[in-house]
């Protein structure tokens, strides 16, 4: 019988990510969990798709935006079971009992893992304390949280939609009593946290939510939400260059 996941992984310029992440998944090959690796890539110009190709992956590419690269995804896979993470996510020791628990136990039934992030301190604890409540308490885990869900309950949902930002958010709404939190962390990344502060990241985060669930259009979001990233983004580099410029 074949392995009975698909991990699908949606990349741009994640060389460094995905090496991680892959290193992570290994325990799920020894398994015999995972079937294949899917990297849906929007236009990398690194090397994502050269380390994709060494790690055997099926590698599909297509227009930028992360609910159109998981939609993607999902269509290449071939696995029973589809595990959506994001690249810049590393799993935890454990996972492979926890998915191979859900999908014996809890078939009809979509799975998330809790949140942790790859920063120590105060504030990481808070964020991630924050998103693991929201995700018990109103049934509304992000993305980085990844999404254990069988291939058939993904399709009779109609697939994540193919939108810019919070393609994440539409599918968990539609999996209401249907979703379960497994008892193992999905690290992520915080280097956005820490470029743009802890609150200042947050509070954005949840300006930007709220507005979605109030009805403004995913497109209008991710204008605002990624320009605001990039205009951060110049004044840090710009920052840089005037201080090695000052030294």
């Amino acid at each position: 019988m074949p392995a009975p996941v698909s991990v699908i992984v949606p990349t741009l310029n994640s060389e460094d990510d995905l090496f991680e992440l892959s290193t992570s998944l290994f325990a799920g090959l020894q398994a015999s969990l995972i079937r294949e690796l899917v990297i849906s890539d929007g236009g990398s110009s690194d090397g994502t798709l050269a380390l994709a190709d060494q790690l055997g992956a099926r590698i599909t590419t297509g227009t930028k935006g992360r609910g159109l690269q998981l939609a993607s995804g999902a269509r290449a896979a071939e696995g029973d079971w589809l595990l959506f993470l994001h690249a810049d996510t590393v799993l935890a020791d454990g996972w492979v009992g926890s998915v191979e628990n859900h999908i014996e136990t809890a078939p009809d039934k979509a799975a998330h893992f809790r949140l942790a992030f790859a920063a120590r301190g105060a504030m990481p604890r808070v964020v991630a304390a924050w998103a693991n409540f929201r995700s018990a308490a109103f049934g509304l885990p992000y993305g980085d949280q990844g999404l254990l869900i069988s291939r058939d309950l993904y399709w009779q949902l109609g697939g994540y939609p193919e939108v810019r930002l919070f393609e994440d958010v539409e599918i968990v709404r539609l999996l209401k009593g249907q979703l379960r939190a497994l008892p193992v962390c999905a690290i992520t990344d915080a280097r956005r946290y820490v470029d743009e502060g802890w609150p200042v990241r947050g509070s954005r985060n949840l300006l930007t939510l709220a507005r979605y669930l109030m009805g403004t259009s995913p497109d209008i979001l991710a204008d605002a939400y990624y320009r605001s990233g990039s205009k951060r983004q110049g004044a840090l580099e710009k920052s840089s260059s005037s201080s090695t410029e000052s030294e």
